[in-house]
């Protein structure tokens, strides 16, 4: 990046630099978030879900084409891992008991909807 002699030298970069350290100090963290916050709204509103989720499968594409298949699989269990030293083996009994009273009862559900053969 060029220097520029009327920032005394500074470059573009460096400036940038200390205007964010200058509003952190003044403002405080918490400011970034609540302008992300803002901004990321008036996103939503402006373009809409179907943006988000195109820039989404963007994003995978382009992370399936540097990585490989193998890159969503490891980190796949590499969280798993996270998940089972934070909350035990026991966790993974508990959600699946759940996720599969959800379907027992969504299979009842549509056996009580269709009408009987007799």
């Amino acid at each position: 990046m060029q220097e520029d002699s009327d920032t005394g030298g500074m470059t573009v970069r460096e400036a940038g630099k200390r205007g964010g350290d200058t509003v952190r100090r003044r403002y405080g963290s918490e400011f970034y978030a609540r302008i992300g916050k803002k901004g990321g709204e008036a996103v939503a509103a402006g373009r809409g879900p179907e943006f988000y989720s195109q820039i989404g499968r963007k994003g995978g594409e382009a992370v399936k084409a540097r990585h490989g298949h193998e890159f969503y699989s490891e980190i796949g269990r590499r969280g798993g891992e996270i998940v089972k030293e934070r909350h035990g083996p026991e966790y993974y009994s508990m959600i699946g008991k759940k996720g599969g009273g959800v379907r027992r009862s969504r299979r009842t559900d549509k056996s009580e909807r269709q009408p009987s053969g007799d």
